[in-house]
């Protein structure tokens, strides 16, 4: 008769347990079932560059992140004066949705003046830089037509509250090499 209450507590832990582990709400289990999800401004991967310490973004949607195929979605937040380099993506039209202060936007050879509330759309294999020349924060969402941009992104970075161990140059330059089906920096 005691080993009925202890089968039945054993049981509970392993069902608490299995419930306890599953993969949250916002993290896709399978690579072709897609989650649909809303997302707070403060939710997703919280992570900062470790070539622009203290500029950090959040990965929304991606194949980590809900289980997207394709698309890529990004919130980034840049102190006055940092800068995205110079690059393109040989495969993925990009959106980005600039929601509070001011950016200079290199496409091309085009330079252009964008506020709160501009959308900037790069063609794929556009050359685009942005650079925050406010004295407040540049808050912006990019959208790619693929994934995989976020992959160089997580390569490049610590999870929000880890140290951040500053790249080389060369560290940097081996990463970029190995991601250039995704993005090509000048």
């Amino acid at each position: 008769m005691r080993s009925i209450p202890l089968t039945i507590g054993i049981a509970a832990i392993v069902f608490c347990g299995s419930l306890a582990a599953r993969i949250s709400p916002r993290q896709s289990d399978s690579a072709t079932k897609p989650i649909p999800t809303v997302l707070e401004s403060y939710e997703g991967e919280k992570r900062e560059f470790r070539a622009r310490p203290g500029a950090t973004f959040i990965l929304k949607i991606g194949p980590k992140n809900s289980g997207s195929q394709t698309m890529a979605v990004v919130t980034e937040d840049m102190a006055p004066g940092d800068k995205i380099p110079t690059h393109r993506h040989p495969h993925a039209d990009e959106l980005i949705l600039i929601q509070s202060g001011t950016g200079k936007v290199m496409l091309g050879a085009k330079v252009q003046i964008a506020h709160a509330g501009a959308i900037v759309f790069i063609p794929k294999d556009t050359w685009i830089s942005m650079e925050n020349i406010g004295t407040d924060h540049l808050t912006h969402t990019d959208i790619w037509s693929t994934s995989g941009h976020e992959e160089y992104m997580r390569a490049v970075s610590v999870p929000a509250g880890q140290p951040v161990v500053p790249m080389t140059e060369q560290d940097l330059m081996e990463i970029r090499k190995k991601f250039t089906h995704y993005a090509i920096f000048q």
